[in-house]
């Protein structure tokens, strides 16, 4: 994550030229972090010759086909499976608050 975010701040530095390696080592190096030189060329290898609008907009296409929401098929399957019967107890139990009886004074005040 480290190289593609620096990857992504020389690009913001120099809109019109492709990040290089140096530009990159120098942006994680300036932080502290020692940089994997392998792991930067396969990135620079597998970015080269696109540009960043391209790359967002291909990663939210497959953002979008990666299912989300919890709860949507296991009530849907109780509600074809076992109706209202299911309903029930599919409802969670709500605990009743103590009662505040003492009014706010304990039995040693």
């Amino acid at each position: 994550m480290r190289y593609i975010a620096a990857y992504l701040l020389a690009q913001l530095a120099n809109p019109e030229a492709v990040p290089t390696t140096d530009a990159i080592t120098k942006i994680i190096s300036s932080a502290g972090v020692d940089v994997d030189a392998e792991r930067l060329s396969q990135l620079i290898a597998a970015l080269e010759g696109k540009t960043i609008s391209e790359l967002i907009a291909e990663g939210q296409s497959k953002l979008a086909s990666v299912p989300s929401g919890g709860a949507a098929p296991a009530a849907g399957a109780a509600a074809a499976t076992g109706g209202a019967a299911a309903a029930e107890a599919a409802k969670p139990v709500e605990e009743e608050e103590e009662s505040d009886d003492d009014m706010g004074f304990g039995l040693f005040d």
